[in-house]
Order: structure tokens, then sequence, then C-alpha cells
């Protein structure tokens, strides 16, 4: 396991937290945050979230794969408006989660690889992160 993983950007952090908001964090399992897109003066940010079940259903298992997105205006008279949206998509056996990064990856053209966070290093950042933002 990586000793820490730095957040890339205020924006990511932004991110984990807006996730973190919506998937409580003990059932994280991992994190693939795909490369932000810039364009303009608008980012957008991608991840695939796979998280344990709400209920375990002993011999299934399964994860709750989620997509997540936001969308932030960095310039012009809009700016700093941040949308986020996490939706749960499907459930799926951890192994297919990577099948699914891929097919983002394909359809993306995106060459490079995603950064990939264990449930650990993803709750690890969400404390450090809220212990920074509060008073």
């Amino acid at each position: 396991m990586r000793e820490s993983i730095p957040l890339a950007s205020n924006a990511r952090e932004r991110f984990l937290l807006a996730i973190a908001d919506a998937v409580p964090v003990e059932r994280l399992a991992e994190l693939h945050f795909f490369p932000p897109l810039r364009q303009g003066p608008m980012e957008t940010g991608v991840a695939v979230i796979a998280a344990e079940p709400e209920v375990a259903d002993e011999g299934r298992e399964r994860h709750v794969v989620f997509s997540a997105r936001y969308r932030w205006t960095r310039k012009g008279p809009d700016r700093g408006k941040w949308e986020s949206e996490v939706v749960a998509e499907a459930d799926a056996p951890l192994v297919t989660v990577e099948t699914v990064v891929r097919g983002v990856q394909a359809r993306a053209a995106e060459a490079v690889d995603p950064d990939r966070l264990s449930g650990d290093e993803a709750r690890a950042l969400i404390t450090d992160a809220r212990c920074r933002i509060t008073p």
C-alpha cells in the first residue's frame, strides 16, 4: 500500500468530499479518478466507485458501482460554480469494476490510467480534508 496519495488539486479534494457525502465512507472499497478535462472555462471530472452494499448478502461478493461527475466553472461570470452527482449504476463483483473502468477509459479515448484509491486510502484523505475544513 502506498504511504500517502496527495490530492492532485483542490477540485479532486472537493470531488472526494462530494463522493463522501453521497456514499458512506465506511462502505468505500475503491475509487478510480479519471484525469479532469478542461474545456474553456469549465473543468469536468469523472470517477468510478465500488462500495460495499448496505446489506451484506452471505456468499455474494458484489459491490455497488457508482458513477460520479463534477463540473466546475473556473473562469468567467459564473466562476466558482460547482455541480456534482454520484449515481448508483449497478451491482457487480469487484473484479468487474476494473472492466467498467477500462470501458470508460476506452470511450473517453484516454491513454492515461485513472488514479486508483483503495477504500482505506480514500478514508484517510477524506478524514484529512474534513479536519482541514472543520473549525
